[in-house]
């Protein structure tokens, strides 16, 4: 059956909390773009994308989109290029390819919505088209952004008493801040828990990230470090010097990104993500060889709503490579769920909250992405 109908809403959900990190400090978040589309036969396909006006990285190689911008190149650009099209991923992406470039996030939306309805027509799960599970559920790491010392501590005690394990801390935007609060977190939090830093690109030179991570290793135990530089030919420097593994992130975006990052030798893993490549069939692609030179990864993202994170947990099963514990949100609609591990919006649009169980989202059963969408709140949250 082919696509026949596109609607698209720009919608912002309660926030919990701030979530900040040190490239987006003056931008806001928050507003996402959905997408519903029907086929030929009115089945519906639900996708999401969670644009990011700073978003990108390699020297602005990629480019921030807004939730403007890929509304835009959705209904003006890349629906008239797929509409009459049958919902198959590959296909998909061929048109899109070519009446735009790049604007990942805006064909990741279009993706996830024709992945949702494809596997629907099939009555499987989006992660059978994506390969078949190699797991049932993804490890749950909790995000504390640039927050004041005291609140961050509070949370993370919280959310470990609630089965999260692994605690990531938003650094790079002072030196001297980034190793007290990880150095604190470790006191309160004890051994067992797992700590990994992301800089966002925001250290200043390779010394001073050299200098600050291999502090942090010595004073708290770090696990990881992620992205503290901007460019590949920085992480590989930092990587072979200093005692914990390095991460790419902004660097990582698509397939050939991944080959420069193993060919620089030093860079052990890479945050994988659905929209950063374009969606799930470019980040199918991306993991595929990535596993090929060895890398190894978590599932990323922007903090997305409930379609768009249940896309992450299908990657996320899909992929052997996808070891690591992934800050994918802990989604739920308002008064569904007690607790804050994972928590970053105190509502969503699916109507069954995604199950959290011993510190880890099951990835949903059932066909498509395996939500249901409340639509009456998708128009009613709409901006």
């Amino acid at each position: 059956m082919s696509l026949a109908k596109l609607e698209t809403f720009v919608v912002a959900l309660p926030k919990r909390r701030d979530h900040n990190w040190a490239s987006k400090m003056l931008t806001p978040i928050g507003s996402h773009v959905l997408v519903r589309i029907e086929d030929t036969e009115g089945r519906v396909g639900w996708g999401e994308t969670p644009a990011i006006a700073t978003w990108g990285g390699n020297n602005s190689r990629n480019y921030g989109e807004t939730s403007g911008s890929a509304r835009h190149i959705i209904e003006s650009y890349l629906w008239p290029a797929v509409e009459g099209q049958p919902a198959e991923p590959q296909t998909i992406h061929a048109a899109m390819d070519q009446v735009v470039k790049g604007n990942p996030y805006a064909k990741a939306a279009l993706d996830i919505a024709v992945y949702d309805l494809a596997a629907k027509t099939l009555g499987v799960s989006v992660s059978v088209l994506l390969g078949g599970r190699v797991r049932d559920r993804i490890e749950v790491c909790h995000s504390l952004g640039i927050m004041e010392d005291d609140v961050a501590l509070e949370e993370a005690e919280i959310v470990v008493s609630e089965g999260i394990r692994t605690i990531k801390v938003k650094t790079g935007v002072d030196p001297d801040r980034d190793l007290r609060i990880v150095r604190r977190l470790r006191e309160t939090l004890g051994d067992e828990i797992k700590i990994r830093v992301d800089a966002n690109e925001g250290y200043d030179t390779i010394s001073q990230a050299v200098r600050i991570t291999n502090r942090m290793v010595d004073e708290a135990n770090i696990f990881l470090c992620e992205q503290p530089l901007r460019t590949i030919k920085e992480l590989s420097e930092v990587a072979r010097r200093v005692n914990v593994s390095v991460m790419a992130d902004e660097s990582a975006w698509t397939a050939l990104d991944i080959v420069e990052i193993a060919a620089a030798g030093t860079i052990e893993a890479f945050s994988l993500y659905v929209t950063k490549p374009g969606g799930l069939f470019r980040a199918r692609q991306q993991a595929a060889i990535a596993e090929t030179l060895g890398l190894w990864s978590d599932i990323g993202g922007s903090i997305e709503m409930g379609i768009g994170n249940a896309a992450n947990l299908h990657l996320g099963a899909s992929v052997p490579i996808a070891t690591l514990p992934s800050v994918c949100p802990v989604n739920a609609p308002a008064g569904s769920r007690t607790g804050i591990a994972g928590n970053y919006y105190t509502d969503d649009l699916i109507t069954e909250p995604l199950r959290f169980e011993d510190g880890a989202l099951l990835v949903p059963d059932g066909p498509g992405l395996g939500v249901e969408i409340d639509e009456e709140k998708v128009k009613a949250s709409s901006l």
